[in-house]
């Protein structure tokens, strides 16, 4: 099976499919656009966007971890991360394909 990656190149080539804007817009309006999301999140430790979900700033303390391969104990430092929950909109729409 083929998987293929769907970036931000892909995106700006629908966009260009779709809308018809020049390909340098529509790159410049994609990244732009993921900017915007990086420091809303970043500076308000959430961002809702309506109809497809909820991303979320989460703190993982740190924890006591094991290699799989060589069974070593480490320690795993504590940091934050991206918490993503679909709206109910979304899972409906994926549900109903």
């Amino acid at each position: 099976m083929n998987k293929k990656n769907f970036n931000r190149k892909s995106l700006t080539n629908k966009l260009y499919k779709e809308i018809g804007f020049s390909k340098i817009f529509l790159s410049s309006f994609v990244d732009s656009f993921f900017e915007s999301v990086v420091s809303e999140i970043i500076k308000n430790k959430k961002l809702k966007i309506t109809s497809f979900g909820t991303f979320k700033v989460l703190n993982k303390k740190e924890r006591v971890g094991r290699n799989p391969k060589t069974k070593e104990i480490a320690v795993i430092s504590s940091r934050r991360i991206i918490n993503f929950k679909a709206s109910s909109f979304f899972k409906k729409k994926i549900n109903d394909k």
